[in-house]
């Protein structure tokens, strides 16, 4: 009973109050990943229930705003939040879960276009669920097109056939995450490319530019219930790119970047911790985020990043804030743009109350604690296997957790420690 009265003034202490309102304030939010953190595969981390009874009241409402951002991309919102619920024993509404293409919402001038959409699971509801009205799958491309997708010699036609010209002009890629056959989407994904769009064409070698592309979830591998990584999306995203640079010589272009570690994630979820506290009545500005992750090139590098830009923008008040959104390899960015802040993200999403974004690595995921990164800078770059995307480039600073510990359990203790530290 004392370890848990202590606990629960911890905790008062960590949020805070308003004046004589009984209502408790918090001025931090956290942000979780689920597989490695919450999850192996289907299989629930045992600290994850435990963590998240520590964050609720007896009725079961959240003390601070949370949101779960994940890389995953093959469900929709609320079938995600039934799951966490399930697995954490905490009621979690589908505004706190925020999935890789989330941010798809954010571009709307593809919405009304005709895009062709790659991965697994209900990707036309997906596609429709973020904004987009007019969706063509690979499987439709493959219907109308039966004489294109022959690597697999069972599903070859057996009769010679024509094309079934039923489909609109593609204008647009979508990249959700990856797919069950990897051979027909890296053949359609090619050829839609390359035709600009019109399968019925040949390669047209003269186009300096290919038609937009938009990736959700660049990681490499993620854990899975396995003793080693499992291949992910990010891996099927190198495939590709390599193809399409054997072929053409030019390196694939993406109009934008989604999921950790992209920056423009991070200020999704930003958006969505505010909206939440907003719901709740809480007046307090969220200052701090806390992002709880098992992956350095993305959880982490992708924390560290964010923090990067508010601290920046928090430095430059009296300047513009823009928001580097390109992809670069000099500068660790996200989309292949600057954009404006006043007139892109920022202006969709208002601007964010927080001023940092601290990074807290678990040890029950793909990172190994016994493959420590080297000291030395120059030394970590030479001998770091960078793991993330090729449009980021490997910075030490940004793999560098704010604070390592065992288990999500263990995090939420840390991060209420830190908070009672600053509120005393």
């Amino acid at each position: 009973m004392k370890v848990l009265n202590a606990l629960v003034c911890a905790r008062r202490a960590a949020v805070g109050r308003c004046g004589l309102c009984t209502q408790l304030q918090p001025s931090f939010g956290l942000l979780f990943d689920i597989d490695g953190v919450l999850v192996r595969g289907k299989t629930p981390i045992p600290a994850a229930k435990r963590a998240f009874q520590k964050l609720v009241d007896s009725k079961g409402q959240f003390l601070v705003p949370v949101v779960f951002v994940t890389n995953a991309g093959n469900c929709l919102r609320q079938k995600k939040a039934d799951q966490l619920s399930h697995i954490l024993g905490v009621h979690i509404l589908q505004d706190q879960v925020m999935m890789s293409h989330s941010p798809l919402r954010m571009f709307k001038k593809y919405h009304d276009k005709c895009v062709l959409v790659s991965g697994q699971g209900p990707v036309l509801d997906i596609a429709k669920n973020v904004g987009f009205t007019n969706v063509v799958s690979i499987d439709m491309l493959r219907e109308s097109f039966p004489l294109l997708d022959m690597v697999d010699h069972n599903r070859r036609p057996k009769l010679p056939s024509s094309p079934v010209v039923n489909l609109p002009r593609v204008e647009a890629v979508v990249l959700f995450g990856e797919p069950i056959r990897w051979e027909t989407n890296l053949q359609l994904i090619i050829d839609v490319l390359l035709t600009h769009g019109n399968l019925s064409n040949v390669y047209e070698s003269t186009h300096s530019s290919h038609l937009p592309l938009l990736a959700c979830n660049m990681d490499l591998m993620w854990m899975a219930e396995a003793h080693s990584p499992r291949f992910g999306h990010g891996t099927f995203m190198v495939c590709l790119e390599s193809i399409y640079k054997k072929i053409t010589g030019k390196d694939l272009k993406y109009e934008a970047l989604m999921g950790k570690p992209s920056e423009l994630t991070y200020h999704f979820a930003e958006y969505l911790i505010r909206e939440q506290a907003a719901q709740r009545g809480w007046r307090e500005p969220i200052r701090s985020l806390y992002a709880v992750g098992d992956n350095l090139m993305t959880d982490i590098y992708g924390a560290n990043l964010y923090n990067r830009y508010l601290e920046e923008r928090t430095t430059n008040k009296t300047t513009k804030a823009v928001a580097k959104v390109g992809t670069s390899k000099q500068v660790p960015t996200t989309v292949t743009k600057e954009v404006d802040m006043n007139n892109g993200w920022e202006s969709e999403l208002a601007s964010p109350s927080a001023t940092s974004c601290k990074s807290i690595l678990v040890c029950t995921g793909v990172y190994n604690p016994h493959l420590e990164l080297p000291k030395d800078a120059n030394q970590c770059i030479k001998e770091t296997v960078f793991h993330g995307h090729r449009d980021f480039r490997f910075d030490p600073a940004l793999v560098e957790p704010e604070k390592v510990v065992q288990d999500v359990d263990a995090a939420v203790e840390l991060i209420f420690e830190i908070e009672k530290s600053e509120t005393a």
